[in-house]
């Protein structure tokens, strides 16, 4: 049997010898979940049983292939609070702790103490449980289309103990928007990526679900149709909150003022990238409306054109 000490530095070194750049951070993290230790390099000279050996050698062995870090765990962790993940759902990501943190400022601004919110492209589940955590009597629904993402999102909601309502639907369609009225609260990470993003993804991103990442040639498809479609399930001055990509914060700001949307203000996530917009809706009598029929088709986030 290998010692611990000897072990880790196989694995660092075959991951770090195939562009990975988070050698040791991933190494560690695969240690600590296969020995179920917190600092298992404390022993350096402890053996490690054969089997366990074996699966850390498999994970690594995967990992230097790209594959991601978080699928080989299982498990990832999104504002504190543990979400199940794997292929067919999109990783959570500390960017979107921003829309999480937009919408509790929401909250405290404007005194909501059980505000009714729908999270639209839920995924995982990460920011809708995240969101009935930190607001125990907020009403919250999570839409999603993907059967696959369904099961992690039930699963995610079983693990943290919150008590959401789960809605299988397609968000472009308005048989979806008409299930949910008087939302105090909109928050939608969409998928965002454009047709040149597509073609030039990082290795670890191209196995994560490309229903959840393509947005259409050039990634504004679900902007445009979302924010028009479910501007009648808000409140008046209700809420929508957008999670968007780089350099898009323009196009998103342009498109809400476009419908009608008031005081939107934008935000910047941790690495000071313009990341978030928050809009509030008001009504007039002739809305503005977009033709959102052929941009984006939910087929698995193939490419058209």
């Amino acid at each position: 049997m290998v010692s611990r000490s000897v072990l880790f530095e196989e694995c660092r070194q075959l991951m770090k010898q195939n562009g990975i750049d988070s050698d040791y951070f991933d190494a560690m993290c695969i240690f600590q979940d296969i020995l179920a230790e917190r600092t298992p390099l404390f022993s350096p000279e402890c053996t490690v049983p054969q089997d366990k050996e074996n699966i850390i050698r498999s994970l690594a062995e995967k990992r230097s292939k790209g594959y991601p870090l978080q699928y080989l765990l299982g498990q990832w962790e999104f504002y504190g609070y543990p979400f199940s993940v794997g292929e067919g759902v999109l990783i959570p990501r500390p960017d979107t702790e921003t829309l999480v943190e937009n919408v509790l400022e929401i909250c405290r601004s404007n005194n909501l103490k059980s505000p009714k919110i729908a999270d639209l492209c839920s995924g995982s589940g990460c920011i809708a449980i995240t969101l009935k955590k930190e607001l125990p009597s907020a009403e919250v629904h999570a839409v999603e289309i993907s059967e696959t993402a369904l099961q992690y999102l039930k699963k995610n909601a079983e693990l943290n103990c919150a008590d959401i309502h789960i809605i299988q639907g397609d968000v472009l369609s308005r048989g979806t928007s008409e299930q949910l009225s008087e939302l105090d609260i909109i928050v939608c990470n969409p998928p965002y990526l454009t047709r040149d993003d597509m073609l030039s993804l990082q290795k670890e991103v191209t196995f994560e679900p490309g229903l959840a990442l393509f947005g259409g040639n050039d990634g504004l498809g679900f902007y445009r149709a979302v924010t028009e479609l479910w501007k009648d399930s808000l409140k008046e001055g209700g809420f929508i909150a957008y999670e968007f990509g780089q350099n898009q914060h323009d196009d998103v700001k342009k498109i809400l003022a476009a419908n009608g949307y008031k005081n939107i203000k934008l935000s910047r996530d941790t690495a000071g990238i313009i990341r978030t917009a928050v809009a509030q809706a008001f009504y007039d009598a002739s809305p503005w409306h977009v033709d959102r029929s052929t941009e984006i088709q939910n087929n698995g986030g193939k490419i058209n054109g």
